[in-house]
């Protein structure tokens, strides 16, 4: 297995019961020998940013809702995006991989507006101690794949593992195709 890494993808495998992970596609944001950080790209909340953080509504990308990132610090949310130039990015961003950042969210609006070109909020991350999430590809609970910035801002998040899946080499594209209840097929 390759180190895992930034910017990479886990994929839910069907194997995988955690009802916190179930179907999920998670961008990893840190990975290394003290654990592992990432966020659950593909599941929205029905709670608009305009109701929690009314300043950063107009800088949100469709859904412009927030998102559950995870089952770890829920009372708490972080931002991912993309500078309009990558060359200059905005005050309060981090990139992360390829252009793609967290954002600082007590970073005032108006310093960031104009120098970005998307923003999606989520409420919480995932989070695994050291060896936790080898461990937990290695028993085959994870398909561990390339990401691509769109993915953090798809539009059709329900879509976004079918969609991830599908577009992967060899037999690994099948698994898009996969019932989540095997028996009802």
């Amino acid at each position: 297995m390759a180190p895992l890494h930034s910017g990479m993808l886990l994929v839910a495998a069907p194997e995988l019961q955690d009802p916190n992970f179930e179907q999920s596609v998670v961008l990893l944001l840190d990975a290394d020998d003290e654990g592992a950080l990432g966020v659950i790209l593909n599941r929205p909340s029905p709670v608009l940013v305009a109701d929690v953080l009314e300043g950063w509504r107009d800088l949100a990308v469709e859904p412009d809702v927030l998102f559950q990132g995870g089952p770890v610090s829920v009372d708490g949310a972080l931002a991912l995006a993309r500078p309009a130039d990558p060359g200059t990015p905005p005050v309060g961003f981090r990139e992360v991989v390829d252009g793609l950042g967290v954002l600082d969210l007590d970073t005032p609006v108006e310093l960031v507006a104009d120098g970005l070109a998307g923003l999606r909020i989520f409420v919480g991350y995932a989070g695994w101690g050291p060896g936790q999430l080898e461990d937990e590809v290695a028993e085959g609970s994870w398909y561990v794949v390339p990401g691509r910035i769109g993915d953090v801002f798809a539009l059709d998040p329900a879509e976004l593992r079918r969609d991830v899946l599908r577009r992967q080499p060899g037999s690994l594209a099948w698994a898009s195709t996969r019932p989540v209840d095997p028996s009802r097929n």
